[in-house]
């Protein structure tokens, strides 16, 4: 990884968080516990940003359209996350073949 990409990709994080930052309040607060979440879990396809960005993209319209964030994604924030998740590798998935591949 060269210094322009390090530059860059901070660069994109930057316009990501000021893009979170300008959603109404709920939103922002429903996106910060969505990226704890899927934080914690671990897709291994997170790390390019693209999920993130799309969720930034999904509330955006969701807020210019005047809906409750909670009827957009629904009463549990861990079973949406989930579900946009669900055929991507994690890392415990990958820690777990690692295990069997001992084994």
């Amino acid at each position: 990884m060269s210094i322009r990409d390090i530059i860059e990709g901070k660069r994109q994080w930057r316009e990501h968080t000021a893009r979170v930052k300008a959603l109404p309040p709920d939103y922002r607060i429903v996106y910060e516990e969505m990226q704890k979440y899927l934080f914690k879990v671990g897709p291994v396809s997170l790390t390019g940003g693209d999920l993130l960005s799309e969720i930034v993209d999904f509330f955006e319209g969701g807020a210019a359209s005047g809906k409750d964030v909670m009827t957009l994604i629904g009463p549990d924030v861990a079973a949406f996350c989930d579900g946009l998740i669900d055929d991507s590798q994690t890392y415990a998935d990958r820690y777990q073949e690692s295990i069997r591949k001992r084994f």
